[in-house]
């Protein structure tokens, strides 16, 4: 699976930015879709996933509220939806996928996710 992420910029404390990312795989549904994050020096983040099969979406403590994926499957593309962006968001924003189904307790594990984009810079100031 091939993923292209992008939509990322420089935004100001409080706006709003769409990631997006477009999976090559021509069976989507079939794919698990993950959106982590990575500022510098520090380890990937989870930010929201959802699973196969699973009406439950998976959010990080930190942007639980603020932020929503979502997909649309005419596109193959999964959405990240990011509200009251906060300084502290700032970070280079990936997409992940995984065919086989992960656990629900792995989810926000990164090593549980076999395929990555290259990543899209959020900068957000204050």
């Amino acid at each position: 699976v091939q993923l292209q992420a992008y939509g990322g910029g420089l935004v100001q404390a409080g706006d709003s930015l769409r990631l997006s990312c477009t999976a090559s795989e021509r069976t989507f549904s079939l794919v698990n879709m993950a959106w982590f994050r990575q500022a510098p020096g520090v380890e990937r983040e989870f930010v929201a996933a959802f699973r196969r099969g699973d009406t439950n979406i998976y959010y990080g403590d930190s942007v639980r509220g603020r932020f929503t994926i979502s997909r649309d499957m005419a596109k193959n593309t999964v959405h990240l939806q990011m509200n009251s962006l906060r300084p502290e968001d700032t970070a280079v924003y990936y997409c992940a996928a995984k065919i086989n189904r992960p656990i629900s307790s792995a989810i926000a594990l990164a090593d549980t996710w076999n395929f990555w984009g290259q990543g899209t810079l959020v900068t957000v100031s204050s």
